[in-house]
């Protein structure tokens, strides 16, 4: 039934200072941006600035500027770190690069984490979303063991709220072939 998603939409407080900042830190392409006065789907007068940013290989970033709603918060029932963006770089060099160039806009990264299957750097954007960059580090052995146990995982969550342990050879050294 599904292509593919489309784009993803976030508010953000200022279309402008948000464009730029994926522009300059996430080295993104600007594609376009939708201005009315009305909500299309609803008819009620709000006006926005809705603009979309390429975030590589078909993938859309958007983000809704509301300057006639209340300011922007989080959801405060969330950690912040549940929340987040994540992109995909192309290697684990390019990983570093990008926490490089990031801390280099005076921005603070936490990072890189090792997931087992992937590293990870975090940084804010100035809207306050939590951005993840990836690392794919996975075996094609590993990807099919955890695609194998997460039906499992899945139904023991459900019965108990407790971290099934099926995949927690993920930070065992010997398994990922780490020394």
């Amino acid at each position: 039934m599904l292509k593919r998603i489309h784009h993803v939409a976030y508010r953000c407080k200022d279309a402008r200072e948000t464009v730029e900042f994926y522009e300059r830190v996430l080295k993104t392409e600007f594609l376009l941006a939708i201005a009315e006065d009305q909500v299309p789907s609803t008819k009620e007068p709000d006006p926005y600035m809705h603009v979309f940013l390429d975030a590589g290989m078909g993938n859309v970033l958007a983000f809704f500027e509301l300057p006639t709603q209340p300011e922007m918060d989080r959801d405060h029932n969330t950690p912040v770190w549940v929340q987040h963006i994540a992109f995909e770089v192309e290697d684990y060099d390019a990983l570093l690069a990008a926490k490089i160039h990031i801390e280099g806009e005076g921005i603070e990264v936490v990072g890189p984490i090792d997931h087992g299957i992937f590293q990870s750097i975090y940084f804010f954007d100035p809207n306050g979303h939590r951005l993840e960059l990836v690392a794919n580090t996975q075996t094609q052995e590993q990807l099919d063991e955890l695609k194998r146990v997460a039906p499992a995982m899945l139904a023991e969550w459900s019965e108990t709220k407790k971290a099934p342990k099926h995949a927690a050879w993920l930070h065992e050294l010997e398994f990922r072939g780490t020394d």
